[in-house]
C-alpha cells in the first residue's frame, strides 16, 4: 500500500509545480468578423465586466451598450442591440483623454511575455474598437484603419458621436460579450 501512494506521489507531483502560467489557456486567435445576430437588449455580463473595468484602470465613464431593437426588427444591426458592445466616455478634443486612450490602446494591443502580438484585446474577445476616425479590427490585426460611420457621407457632415470623437466604442466577440474568453478566467 506504501508503495502504491508514493508511485501515485512521484506521478502526480509534477502536476502540482505547474506555474500558473504554464497552466493557462492558450490565446485565441484574431477574432473575426461575427456578424449581429437576434436582438439581446441586456449586456452580457462580459461586456458589463470589461466596460467597467476599463473604466476603473483609465479613467473616463463607463457608458452602458444595450440599445433597443425595433418591435418587429428580428436581427440586430449593431453589436449594440445584441450585448455585445459598450462606450468609454472619452473626448478626442481633451488631451487629458488622448492620453488615457493611449495608455488602453498600449495595453491592449501589446505583446504579452510569451511574444503574442496585441495579446490583452485577443484574450478580452475584443472584435474592434473605434475611435477619433479610426477603426482598430481584430481580423486585421488591429492596425489603425480610416472609419467613417455608414450613416455619414463625409467627416464634415458627420457629428462628433458618429466620428466617434466624443467617445470610445468596444464591440466584442460573442465568447468576449459572455465572459467566455481567457482574460475573464477568474474573474467572472
Amino acid at each position: 500500500m506504501r508503495l502504491l501512494v508514493s508511485g501515485l506521489a512521484a506521478l502526480l507531483l509534477p502536476l502540482t509545480l505547474l506555474a500558473p502560467a504554464d497552466a493557462a489557456r492558450p490565446i485565441e486567435d484574431y477574432a473575426s468578423y461575427q456578424q449581429p445576430g437576434k436582438c439581446h437588449p441586456k449586456p452580457y455580463a462580459g461586456t458589463v465586466y470589461l466596460g467597467r473595468w476599463v473604466a476603473r484602470h483609465y479613467g473616463g465613464g463607463y457608458v452602458g451598450g444595450p440599445r433597443s431593437c425595433a418591435k418587429k426588427q428580428r436581427r440586430a444591426t449593431s453589436e449594440h442591440q445584441t450585448g455585445q458592445a459598450f462606450d468609454w466616455s472619452h473626448n478626442a478634443a481633451r488631451r487629458g483623454d488622448r492620453v488615457q486612450v493611449k495608455q488602453l490602446f498600449r495595453d491592449l494591443f501589446g505583446s504579452d511575455a510569451r511574444g503574442n502580438l496585441d495579446a490583452r484585446a485577443r484574450r478580452m474577445g475584443i472584435m474592434y474598437v473605434i475611435w477619433n476616425d479610426r477603426m482598430y479590427a481584430a481580423w486585421n490585426e488591429f492596425r489603425p484603419e480610416p472609419y467613417l460611420s455608414s450613416s455619414c457621407r463625409s467627416k464634415k457632415m458627420c457629428s462628433k458621436t458618429l466620428r466617434h470623437r466624443d467617445h470610445l466604442h468596444v464591440s466584442l466577440t460573442r465568447a468576449g460579450a459572455k465572459g467566455r474568453t481567457s482574460w475573464y478566467d477568474g474573474r467572472l
